[in-house]
């Protein structure tokens, strides 16, 4: 490990120290959210100091397993060492890997919530049918991670499919996984209309926004436009009798936001609302990639929605995530809500672009 690494390691340990003796301060214990910034501090750095520790424990073994190897005779006892040795070795390797990782700069979205968007793109009914396959796909896979998942606005075709849908999933770090999922999605199968059994092809855009608060995006009630009318998707029926449903302008943009899932018109307003604030700085962000630094940005985590990521071959049973190469045999699963591999997948590629960018801007440095 190098020394600059290593330093600035060390001095996460101190600070995770100090903030550990300050939460016992009288006048930290007595401010309740003082406290709470100060647990919440300390474990975003709990896992990194752990590690390092878990790394120094492995390097005082491995200086142990040397000494042995130079002092003793014993072709028994030199032979152990030498295991020893090799495999503190290659912990050493993965451990000083995870803290790189563990360093990488924290996306400040990761920890909210997230609304999605999907919308059916080319392909007529069909992609309103896909629309509703990944509806389930993300409603599964939000179950299996013990998510919430609340409706907030749809519009459903004649064949059980939507044009679109928007709903909103909250829980632990969603953000962080979810935020890979922007773009278009392609889907080749037999519709269930095609006499003559040929495949079509069909697609979808996905957006993935991050739940924005007052914090975030400051709004101006006179940039909006605010209608009410009667509701017409699947609410119930005392939901298409009042003028319940909401449609909000944002007018310095366009942005035209709806909500009618509510039977309460108040809060299909302050759902419609919290939509626009998390268009709005969903719009920020791109902003903020697009101007920041002169250093390309990571596409695996672009979320452009213009930007084919994935197709789903039934035929095959195949789903490609182009962004990375990665082909898995097994879309049953997948649209069943077993999206955690493809993830992964893509959390590790995006870990290791970030990783090579700035060893190539340290390299770049030192010249």
């Amino acid at each position: 490990m190098d020394t600059i690494l290593r330093d600035k390691l060390r001095a996460i340990n101190e600070e995770y120290e100090r903030l550990h003796e300050k939460m016992a301060l009288p006048e930290i214990v007595s401010d309740p959210e003082a406290y709470r910034r100060l647990v919440r501090a300390q474990k975003e750095m709990e896992e990194i100091v752990t590690s390092f520790q878990q790394y120094e424990s492995c390097e005082k073994s491995l200086n142990h397993a040397e000494e042995i190897l130079r002092e003793e005779t014993d072709p028994e006892l030199i032979s152990l060492a030498q295991e020893e040795k090799n495999s503190l070795q290659e912990q050493l390797v993965e451990l000083e890997k995870k803290l790189r990782i563990l360093l990488l700069p924290k996306d400040p979205n990761d920890e909210k919530n997230t609304i999605i968007e999907i919308r059916a793109g080319t392909g007529g009914e069909e992609a309103g049918l896909f629309v509703a396959d990944l509806y389930r796909m993300y409603t599964r896979f939000a179950e299996k991670k013990g998510w919430k998942v609340e409706l907030i606005d749809e519009h459903p075709t004649e064949l059980g499919g939507y044009k679109e849908i928007c709903f909103q999933i909250s829980g632990f770090r969603v953000y962080s996984q979810l935020k890979y999922e922007g773009g278009v999605h392609r889907v080749q199968r037999v519709p269930e209309t095609e006499a003559q059994g040929r495949i079509h092809t069909s697609a979808v855009t996905v957006a993935v926004l991050p739940e924005a608060d007052e914090i975030d995006i400051q709004i101006d009630p006179k940039d909006l436009h605010i209608d009410v009318y009667r509701s017409s998707g699947h609410g119930g029926q005392g939901v298409n009798t009042t003028d319940s449903a909401v449609r909000i302008t944002h007018i310095p943009t366009g942005i035209v936001v709806t909500c009618q899932d509510e039977r309460s018109q108040h809060k299909n307003k302050a759902r419609a609302l919290k939509v626009l604030r998390s268009r709005l700085l969903d719009i920020k962000i791109h902003q903020e990639q697009t101007t920041r630094s002169e250093h390309r940005r990571i596409q695996v985590g672009s979320g452009d929605r213009s930007e084919r990521i994935r197709t789903y071959n039934f035929p095959q049973n195949r789903v490609t995530d182009h962004r990375i190469g990665l082909t898995l045999y097994s879309l049953d699963q997948i649209l069943d809500g077993e999206l955690q591999p493809i993830i992964d997948a893509l959390v590790a590629a995006d870990q290791a672009e970030r990783l090579a960018q700035i060893t190539e801007t340290e390299i770049s440095t030192t010249k």
